[in-house]
């Protein structure tokens, strides 16, 4: 069960500020000390029984966007006599973005489809534009990228070569993920921008040392080995963050320091050498370390790690097809049909992920990469060597998530005793000094989110 829970502290006056009414997941608690000890901290009766379908469907299927403060106050402030252009812009955002980034991809597809007879490779190749239905959605609506699908299909269920696979990973969250990052900016959804700028500059430097030093010496069984099992480690890490009952997260990081500018470098470096490998990482690394180290919210960390793929997908893209020149002939060929699924289908997922509660989109993840782990040990031929690298992984990635998330839970329970002495620490992450208000309490909403199985 998920419940978020805004605290609307008093004023220097007395009063209350109002809660925000867009979100629905949003009720208002009378005391501080509610948030952690009773999360029906609202006026309303508390519900009994069973849920209704349409009660069950709302909680798991629409449970509301997170969407930054800009996004928020337009919606608040919106007139129900404004003229139609501006309840466009505002009220109905998201149709026109999905509109526009779709739209003008779209425009370029099709002028090239007709000129150049792209629609004869269909025939041949429409496997992977069903395939990739599918695909799209998971790149934009989980922080797993189009290759998540993309690669695993390719290498083991049809034997495509690897590098192949990887740069039509690469292909297919450029124009997808690219489509989907406009969207999540055209929408205003609330990202991590610290994790932005400093996990996509070490992933840029992971990207370009991995593809040049690492790739050309890793044979195509441990890639297919590799991306299997760091893909269901990464399942683990979900489960981890899942069994934490009750579990307080942020929208950003809280507190920023320089040690935590290092983790996010590192953390991108590490995913931009997996990117470069395997066509993916650099996104689920960075939603782990946001997730289980610094506690932030997945509604946020999702669609972060959404615009990060897609940044580093670009540059991966650009280094194999400008300065290698080594992408090939069938590669394209297969992001020609997969094209115009993916770049309607990626935006359309940004925003849908962002309505579905954690647990529909944890349930996704484990069953996709349960699939492909499984797949990959009955498809291929394994040797003793490769069996003991895939444990291998398996172990460390267990291990390396669990420690992660332990160190994630002390580092939370430090901040809320800092947070008891000093003030308290708002829904972006920042902190107010106590007795910036009356009887010291804030005059700021503090939003935290209680998470249980």
């Amino acid at each position: 069960m998920s419940t978020e829970v805004a605290v609307n502290l008093p004023l220097e006056n007395g009063s209350y500020n109002p809660r925000p009414p867009h979100s629905p997941a949003i009720s208002t608690a009378k005391d501080h000390n509610q948030v952690s000890n009773n999360h029906n901290a609202s006026n309303e009766a508390p519900r009994r029984g069973r849920r209704t379908p349409a009660q069950w469907f709302k909680k798991y299927f629409w449970e509301g966007q997170t969407l930054n403060k800009t996004q928020n106050k337009a919606l608040e402030e919106l007139d129900p006599n404004a003229p139609w252009h501006k309840k466009l812009m505002v009220k109905y955002r998201l149709f026109v973005g999905i509109g526009i980034a779709s739209g003008l991809c779209h425009i370029v597809w099709w002028t090239c489809a007709i000129k150049y007879n792209w629609f004869a490779l269909f025939p041949d190749r429409y496997y992977m534009t069903l395939t990739m239905i599918l695909g799209g959605c998971v790149a934009g609506m989980t922080s797993e990228g189009g290759g998540a699908v993309a690669f695993p299909v390719l290498t083991l269920a049809f034997n495509v070569s690897p590098s192949v696979a990887r740069d039509v990973a690469l292909m297919v969250q450029s124009c997808g993920m690219s489509a989907a990052t406009f969207v999540i900016f055209w929408m205003r959804v609330q990202v991590e921008m610290h994790s932005i700028v400093f996990c996509f500059g070490g992933g840029v430097l992971g990207v370009i040392l991995g593809l040049e030093f690492v790739d050309p010496y890793v044979s195509a069984k441990v890639k297919k080995m590799i991306f299997v099992c760091v893909w269901f480690a990464f399942a683990f890490a979900l489960f981890l963050l899942n069994r934490y009952h009750k579990r307080k997260t942020y929208r950003t990081i809280p507190d920023v320091k320089p040690w935590k500018i290092i983790v996010l470098l590192c953390c991108g470096f590490v995913g931009g050498v997996f990117t470069a490998v395997v066509g993916g990482g650099v996104d689920i690394c960075s939603f782990s370390v946001l997730t289980l180290l610094f506690r932030v919210s997945e509604k946020t960390a999702t669609p972060t790690s959404v615009v990060m793929m897609a940044w580093t997908s670009l540059v991966g893209l650009f280094w194999r097809r400008v300065i290698q020149e080594s992408v090939t002939l069938q590669a394209w060929n297969y992001i020609i049909v997969t094209a115009p699924v993916v770049m309607f289908m990626a935006p359309f997922g940004s925003i849908l992920g962002t309505h579905f509660h954690r647990q529909v989109l944890a349930a996704l993840i484990y069953i996709l990469d349960t699939i492909s782990l499984v797949t990959a040990f009955v498809i291929l031929p394994l040797g003793p060597d490769l069996i003991g690298m895939s444990v291998g992984i398996l172990i460390f990635g267990f291990a390396f998530f669990g420690v992660i998330a332990y160190l994630g839970q002390r580092m939370m329970n430090d901040i809320e005793r800092r947070n008891a002495d000093l003030g308290h620490v708002d829904e972006d992450g920042e902190k107010e000094i106590k007795g910036t208000a009356n009887g010291g309490f804030s005059n700021k909403a503090y939003q935290v989110e209680s998470s249980a199985l």
